[in-house]
């Protein structure tokens, strides 16, 4: 969800600063919750300023480069490895333990997008 515009900011402050709506009445009349003008006025007290704070950036990723190095370097060596081999084998060098969807999402990453075709042969080769 993207952060309240600048411009709807200063006019909150200055509705509640007029004083003529109790804070209530502001957050229905703006479209906006009594704790995001209570947050508000609170940073603007605290830091003189009404702008929002920065990303937080979100949790660090689970896998180092080096993680994403052997991850690289598992694939190259065996290239049908099943996603949850490759978790498996992260685990058994003291790596951390991740999920299909990480492990997927890291294959990605690194460019290793595969497709897997089971118990069909490859494309071109199959006979009509």
């Amino acid at each position: 969800m993207d952060a309240y515009s600048q411009d709807l900011r200063e006019r909150v402050a200055r509705a509640c600063d007029a004083g003529e709506m109790t804070q209530p009445e502001v957050a229905e009349a703006f479209g906006v919750s009594l704790s995001f003008i209570t947050k508000l006025l609170r940073r603007r007290r605290e830091t003189g300023s009404l702008e929002a704070l920065p990303h937080g950036g979100g949790p660090a990723p689970k896998l180092n480069e080096t993680h994403e190095n052997r991850v690289r370097g598992w694939v190259q060596e065996q290239p049908d490895a099943t996603l949850a081999e490759l978790c498996q084998r992260l685990v058994s060098i003291h790596g951390p333990r991740v999920s299909l969807n990480t492990m997927c999402r890291v294959l990605g990453k690194l460019g290793l997008v595969r497709k897997k075709r089971a118990c069909m042969p490859p494309s071109g080769t199959h006979h009509a």
